[in-house]
């Protein structure tokens, strides 16, 4: 008995000898010249472009995380030039398998905070709010876990990258319920372990992007899109003012140092 095949197939674009299409805008004449690289990550994830309150939001989250100086990931990209200076693209990838759980893609678990609450009316009732925070924060303590998009290395009392997303968003008249929330996930945080706990810009991010309507679950992506421009200006600079070599050299004289 034979049996018709699903057709193999994609809605997100398609082309013809003289055109392209992009989510039904035609890429040449709808968008080439008229929609920034931001609005094309939204249309994207939302398959329609964004209006004016939200390109000025979106572009504002992916912007903050294109750039954060010599972080692992940069580092990692720099290294894998150095190596394979013939394949550009194998050290942006190497240094965007270093988003995880730490670096950037705290921006998944902190937009899963957020849309994982059950829909009791939390967002309008400061007091369910309240309730919600501490939970998460009794729940995080006793499996000896952190909370993502809490605490910053740098950035004290608050992330400067954070407050203003926040501020940014007010301005465009997004809901704020989970800013509201995260401000109190931190007051209680820093309550229970008496550290200062700012929000960092992956707790903004996330909570944001949940307000904008980005699912948890692909969240993370937004900091892949914003890291890897960065990624390649690293591998640029490298090529200018090498530093991966010098990193590399240290490494080997510290290691010759303890053999001896």
């Amino acid at each position: 008995m034979s049996t018709t095949p699903h057709p193999i197939r994609s809605d997100i674009a398609w082309a013809t000898p003289n055109k392209v299409v992009v989510h039904g805008y035609d890429l040449p004449n709808d968008i080439l010249g008229t929609v920034n690289l931001g609005d094309i990550a939204y249309l994207s994830l939302f398959k329609t472009l964004p209006d004016a309150r939200e390109s000025i939001v979106f572009n504002a989250l992916v912007v903050a995380l294109v750039e954060h100086g010599l972080t692992p990931s940069a580092l990692v990209s720099r290294l894998t030039a150095l190596g394979a200076p013939e394949s550009l693209q194998g050290a942006v990838a190497a240094g965007l398998l270093g988003l995880g759980d730490t670096f950037v893609g705290t921006i998944e678990g902190s937009a899963k905070i957020c849309q994982s609450l059950p829909d009791d009316g939390w967002q309008h009732d400061e007091n369910l709010l309240q309730r919600h925070a501490q939970t998460i924060v009794d729940d995080a303590r006793a499996s000896r876990m952190s909370i993502p998009g809490l605490g910053h290395p740098v950035h004290k009392p608050n992330d400067p990258r954070a407050e203003r997303l926040f501020e940014i968003a007010r301005e465009q008249g997004f809901d704020d319920a989970n800013e509201r929330l995260y401000r109190a996930i931190r007051a209680r945080a820093e309550d229970a372990t008496g550290k200062v706990l700012p929000i960092n810009a992956t707790g903004a991010i996330g909570s944001i992007a949940g307000t904008l309507g980005v699912p948890w679950n692909i969240a993370r992506g937004l900091g892949v899109m914003a890291r890897a421009i960065g990624l390649v200006g690293h591998i640029l600079e490298d090529r200018e003012q090498p530093l991966a070599k010098p990193v590399w050299n240290w490494a080997e004289a510290r290691s010759t140092d303890h053999r001896q």
